[in-house]
């Protein structure tokens, strides 16, 4: 990484999410990376069933923890059975796919895992309710999460020995959980809200798992702690940019001046049609506006935001996605050439 090179995707990247459409792990390895060059990542396929989803292939990672499939959601078992196997079989499955696809690959490289926080909320203890609401089930979840990050880690670097590997925490039910919005089994009740010192400790420790490696947090909620985030040492912030609000632009601000790398989804997950990828310009019009608004070097503009979709492309048609994919490169070029 040059000295003008903050951050090692480089300025006027693009990338995407997580998921995409289809069952072909080979195929959709290839589109992403003869796409996205700046900054490939490990595609999640959700179509192939309960494990290939974001919150079974975590579950899957966890160390000394095993989970499986319940009418309810993920649930903690006692033993390793079929699913978290499943879960298992088929990230060996996408990662030899982009190791195929990324032979003499030397630049950064995205995988992505749920954060602590929304793994807690989706992830049943035996009793059917969330581990978020037990104090206990939530650290041994962070410390499991944790040994089992540092497992994969280790295997994208041995598999793509020539990657800068960028981790992203998924964390799209953060929000919620810092303001007691997510819903006990019964449905009658809210989970009580969790202290942002304690959130914020929590997401510090998974950072570091990551070492000098850079860590994205994307969420795809309104309302994303930007402040929380940036102090627990994200590199970036991955959000929906249609839900930010006006409330936002002092931590936005902050953020980038504290050099925190914002990724903008800026184009929709499931498409309405061509229209909708006709203008790359348009599409980060918005950014440039944010920008102007904060009073932001237009220099930082290109090195600090990363062009990507709103969320991840599961629910898109294949043809959708693909092109979603080559806009945010357009677009992310088009911030380059007018960063003003």
């Amino acid at each position: 990484m040059t000295e003008e090179q903050k951050f090692p995707w480089g300025p006027a990247a693009a990338t995407g999410v997580g998921s995409m459409p289809g069952e072909d792990a080979r195929e959709v390895a290839r589109i992403v990376t003869g796409t996205l060059e700046s900054l490939p990542f490990l595609p999640e396929l959700p179509a192939r069933g309960p494990g290939a989803d974001m919150i079974g292939r975590t579950a899957g990672l966890l160390a000394e923890l095993y989970a499986r499939v319940e009418p309810s959601g993920w649930r903690i078992g006692d033993r390793p059975g079929r699913d978290t196997r499943r879960a298992r079989a088929w990230l060996r499955e996408d990662l030899d796919a982009l190791e195929e696809f990324t032979q003499e690959f030397e630049g950064a490289l995205k995988v992505s895992a749920v954060g602590p926080w929304s793994l807690a909320a989706a992830v049943e203890r035996r009793n059917g309710e969330a581990m978020l609401g037990d104090t206990g089930a939530r650290r041994d979840l962070a410390e499991s999460l944790a040994e089992g990050l540092r497992g994969h880690l280790a295997e994208v670097r041995r598999r793509v020995p020539g990657a800068r590997v960028v981790l992203q925490l998924d964390e799209p039910t953060l929000p919620a959980v810092l303001s007691g919005r997510v819903p006990t089994a019964s449905g009658y009740r809210a989970h009580r809200a969790v202290d942002p010192a304690v959130a914020e400790e929590t997401l510090r420790g998974l950072i570091a798992v990551a070492g000098d490696d850079p860590v994205v947090v994307h969420c795809c909620a309104a309302g994303v702690p930007f402040g929380l985030l940036r102090r627990a040492g994200a590199t970036a912030v991955s959000f929906d940019f249609k839900l930010l609000t006006e409330r936002d632009d002092e931590a936005l601000g902050e953020a980038v001046e504290g050099g925190t790398a914002l990724f903008a989804g800026v184009v929709g997950a499931v498409g309405a049609g061509a229209e909708e990828l006709s203008d790359p310009a348009g599409t980060v019009g918005g950014v440039r506006s944010l920008w102007r608004r904060l009073g932001l070097s237009p220099g930082l503009l290109t090195e600090s935001v990363t062009v990507t979709p709103a969320c991840g492309l599961a629910g898109a048609s294949p043809a959708y996605a693909r092109a979603a994919l080559t806009h945010c490169v357009r677009a992310a070029r088009s911030l380059a050439d007018n960063p003003e």
